[in-house]
């Protein structure tokens, strides 16, 4: 009796420590025109998701004329810092930029002027960052504008406006950046890129934003080094919808890509374990009412608690 007791008190401590152990994936995005800030949700298994403190914002937006907080990008830097861009404006030059120790507590923002040097630059869209472990480099990039510079296929009204491509800096420490170069250029006009190391390659996930002929789909692009160059973009991996805003977890070797169907004011995900044949499991996730595009990260169990 004494031992079936001590093996159940061992199963039962076991368990706790796998449970504190676990990560937790934590979802950051905006909502509406992002006027309010931050807003965050975890899930435990990728699939239903849970709004944290009310669904109401961690980080009021301060910086830029805009003063919006768009398309919130979040990951864990090697500095244990939780590090931040945003869109912080519709039309300025720069992104807004915050680290965090418990991703309650934020820095002073920064607007970063990646794009400085561009007069005519008409907007910075969809930041994101990645960490390059061999370099000991991140690398902030985003989507942006500028007139002229590349030939414009797309003959729509939305189109002469904007035409995107990819862009980037590097930086070790968030204080000095190397100047601005294309990330990029696939072609066409793109937006939303999301990039992830996948062993020894760094694996792209980016949004046609071509109107005529309509393609507003996903697709991805590989590279071996994370500043490139990247291969060709793949087939459209979304179905018959506009998406956009795509940010991927991989648990085990399944990858799910989450992203807004923002003509249908609802989000949606696929899956796949090569990168190649996608399955829509839409129908199975569950966000935050009007949540709009973000990324997800993972954080441990004793973080989410201090955010609960």
């Amino acid at each position: 009796m004494k031992r079936a007791l001590l093996t159940i008190a061992a199963l039962l401590i076991a368990i706790s420590t796998y449970a504190q152990q676990k990560d937790v994936y934590l979802f950051c995005y905006f909502k509406n025109n992002g006027q309010d800030g931050l807003h965050l949700a975890y899930s435990e298994d990728g699939y239903k998701w849970q709004a944290l403190k009310g669904d109401s914002s961690f980080l009021k937006p301060m910086v830029s004329r805009d003063k919006i907080m768009r398309d919130p990008c979040i990951i864990r830097g090697a500095d244990s810092l939780f590090h931040m861009v945003w869109t912080d404006s519709w039309t300025d030059r720069g992104i807004g930029y915050a680290s965090s120790k418990d991703l309650v507590h934020w820095s002073e923002q920064q607007q970063l002027m990646v794009m400085d040097k561009e007069p005519t630059a008409q907007n910075c869209w969809a930041p994101e960052i990645t960490y390059d472990p061999g370099s000991k480099e991140y690398m902030i990039y985003w989507s942006t504008t500028i007139p002229g510079r590349f030939p414009q296929a797309d003959t729509s009204a939305e189109g002469k406006k904007y035409n995107h491509r990819i862009y980037y800096q590097l930086t070790k420490n968030f204080k000095t950046f190397t100047d601005t170069k294309v990330l990029y250029d696939p072609g066409f006009n793109c937006i939303d890129a999301t990039i992830v190391k996948d062993g020894k390659r760094f694996v792209m996930f980016f949004k046609n934003e071509t109107k005529l002929p309509v393609e507003k789909n996903l697709r991805i692009a590989y590279a071996d080094k994370l500043t490139g160059p990247y291969s060709k973009p793949s087939a459209a991996i979304t179905g018959n919808y506009w998406a956009e805003g795509p940010t991927t977890l991989k648990i085990g070797n399944q990858w799910i890509v989450y992203f807004d169907k923002y003509t249908q004011h609802k989000y949606g995900a696929i899956i796949s374990t090569d990168l190649k044949n996608w399955t829509d499991i839409s129908d199975q996730i569950s966000l935050p009412k009007g949540i709009r595009h973000g990324s997800v990260f993972k954080i441990t169990r004793e973080e989410l608690a201090a955010l609960k």
